[in-house]
């Protein structure tokens, strides 16, 4: 049997391992020294030649272990056999962690903000909300696997590289994570153009949750159960709403007026 403090420590390791896939993207992410890149693994039946060679270049420069593999298991380490081109990149983001770890570490009372997304399916939007939120006063993006875009080059793209420093948090199931948040006591606050509050008058009074809707769907029926108090962003000129993805900066800096 593994002894439990090594195994715990492997996996918070191992939650904060992004991997990135594809000729491209690995090629700019091992270019970039201020990353930290964990292994580098490579298809058996890749051609040695171009960019594959530069890019082995630069990890054996850079000092990172190249991993060679079978054609059917490198797959099976991108996650995407479709689009990972024999190539892939695990790299070390600081910030990401499971949401359990981080509600068992973190301090009561420290008015923490996160965002949940809840279903946005739009890897561009998924990524523009990485980088608001990384940007501006947002504490933790709890994401899952299940109902949102994958952590792929789209969204690497369209977060201008700052999905390697975003304070991402790991969840099986969002309508879980919001009834854990819920039991340390955070307010789940859910955007609704019919609620009669705005969220710029309310001031949570202690740790909250915003969610984040799917990009026609909205919020699901599950979660809008779970949320304690619905909020609405004032519309102008007749228009019904905004991207989601510009609303996630909204929540982002209406909350430096809290701080």
């Amino acid at each position: 049997m593994p002894d439990n403090a090594s195994y715990q420590q492997k996996k918070a390791f191992f939650d904060r391992v992004l991997t990135v896939y594809g000729r491209k993207p690995v090629l700019e992410a091992i270019r970039d020294d201020t990353l930290s890149c964990h292994a580098l693994h490579l298809a058996q039946s890749n051609r040695n030649a171009g960019i594959i060679d530069e890019i082995s270049q630069l990890a054996v420069s850079r000092n990172v272990p190249i991993k060679l593999h079978p054609r059917h298991e490198l797959a099976r380490i991108s996650k995407n056999a479709k689009q990972d081109q024999g190539v892939a990149l695990d790299i070390l983001c600081p910030a990401f962690g499971a949401l359990d770890d981080y509600l068992a570490e973190a301090a009561t009372g420290a008015h923490r903000r996160l965002l949940a997304l809840d279903g946005i399916s739009n890897p561009q939007n998924l990524g523009m909300i990485v980088r608001s939120a990384t940007a501006g006063n947002i504490d933790g993006i709890i994401w899952s696997r299940r109902g949102n875009a994958a952590l792929g080059p789209l969204v690497i793209k369209a977060s201008a590289g700052t999905l390697y420093r975003a304070p991402l948090l790991f969840c099986a199931s969002l309508p879980e994570a919001l009834r854990s948040c819920r039991v340390r006591g955070m307010e789940i606050c859910t955007l609704d153009a019919g609620a009669t509050r705005t969220l710029f008058e309310h001031r949570p009074s202690g740790d909250c949750v915003y969610v984040l809707g799917n990009e026609t769907g909205g919020i699901s029926e599950t979660v809008s159960q779970l949320a304690d108090t619905p909020l609405s962003i004032p519309m102008g000129n007749g228009v019904e709403s905004l991207n989601v993805a510009v609303t996630a900066s909204l929540i982002a800096y209406a909350n430096y007026l809290d701080r």
